[in-house]
């Protein structure tokens, strides 16, 4: 089943219409290749609110020349224009038709680029309007959900070879087991990794984000692995903390409080949910074990066409879950200098429960 991309300009046509916009110049690469499934690096697409008279016909992408035989083919059911100054080109075509507002996206737009614009279009008002396509982006229809799928049982696959053939032992570095998982993604279907994998050995995995290095997983290490894969754009995220050789009675304990909060946090997951709510009902359990201040991060991200997107789970997150929102849940304990836990999946919002779509055991594992 194809991306419904005409499905997706006409909830952004009914967003404007909403707001008492007439249209939208999307910049965002992103945005522009959820709205149309273009995914050159040079573009702009211009959205008329639905109570436009023939919106869709009139809506427009711009690219430069590099993509002209590229931007026929992703984007067949569009007017595609050429020019080098994308948004500029459109911003003059808008002055031409006169309209009386015209949304950009300030959150992506510099100053430079909007002093720019009001010259161009003296006569509309610029109306910024920050994440109204990520609002949208928030819920993932049957495609992108299968996209994601995708991304983590190639996530999945990849980390079981990884075990299954010994690549998680004593004497190997953190580089060495980051790049031989990130080879067994994309061995398993993976276009691409989600960002760059994270192995975390001993001391190192008391660090969130800690970046591979020399440094020699040892026996009764930590090994945190934090990874995901890329297909079709879409993006899985997933962590996982094993133990070498054998498990020290602290490291039991602190994995089955994680472990414990990780549940709590999933099982919070319901549409309508506050997004603080779902943080506070993780933190909650590793707050009462008196590892609070332990807990260095927010609970989870949404995750889709960008590894970290709206909405935020963290004490501060404001807003409410959708039914469909694919999310992460990612509770973690750091012991500075000694070691940490995080267990990470990535999930979708579902009135039922949530959907797990990183089915990788959660059980402490030693290898």
């Amino acid at each position: 089943m194809p991306a419904d991309h005409g499905s997706r300009r006409a909830a952004l046509r009914a967003a404007l219409a909403a707001r008492d916009l007439d249209a939208l110049l999307v910049t965002n690469l992103v945005n522009i290749r959820y709205l149309t499934g273009f995914t050159g690096s040079n573009a702009a697409l211009l959205v008329h609110a639905s109570d436009a008279e023939g919106a869709e016909e009139r809506t427009v992408i711009c690219t430069d020349g590099r993509y002209l035989t590229q931007v026929g083919e992703q984007v067949p059911d569009l007017r595609a224009e050429i020019a080098r100054a994308s948004a500029a080109h459109l911003i003059e075509s808008v002055r031409r038709q006169s309209p009386s507002s015209l949304a950009f996206e300030s959150h992506v737009v510099t100053v430079d680029e909007f002093a720019a614009w009001s010259v161009l279009a003296p006569d509309a008002r610029l109306d910024p309007v920050p994440g109204l396509v990520e609002e949208l982006r928030m819920v993932k229809d049957d495609f992108e959900v299968g996209l994601l799928r995708a991304a983590c049982a190639a996530a999945d696959s990849a980390l079981a070879e990884l075990i299954e053939r010994g690549g998680l032992r004593p004497g190997r570095t953190e580089k060495e087991v980051g790049r031989e998982l990130e080879a067994l993604m994309l061995a398993h279907g993976a276009d691409g990794i989600s960002f760059e994998t994270i192995v975390a050995a001993g001391a190192h995995s008391a660090i969130p984000h800690h970046r591979p290095t020399e440094a020699v997983l040892g026996s009764g290490d930590f090994v945190k692995l934090d990874f995901g894969a890329e297909i079709g754009g879409y993006h899985s995220d997933m962590t996982r903390t094993y133990v070498l050789g054998q498990a020290a009675d602290w490291q039991r304990d602190v994995y089955a409080l994680v472990a414990r909060s990780q549940e709590a946090g999933r099982d919070a997951l319901r549409p309508g949910a506050e997004v603080s709510a779902v943080d506070a009902a993780a933190r909650r359990v590793i707050d009462d074990a008196g590892y609070g201040e332990l807990f260095l991060h927010g609970l989870g991200h949404g995750v889709g066409l960008e590894i970290h997107e709206a909405p935020g789970i963290g004490k501060l997150g404001t807003g409410t879950l959708l039914d469909g929102a694919a999310v992460t849940v990612e509770p973690g304990v750091y012991f500075s200098g000694r070691g940490g836990v995080r267990i990470e999946d990535t999930l979708v919002v579902r009135e039922q429960g949530p959907e797990l779509l990183t089915l990788t055991t959660k059980d402490l594992t030693v290898v």
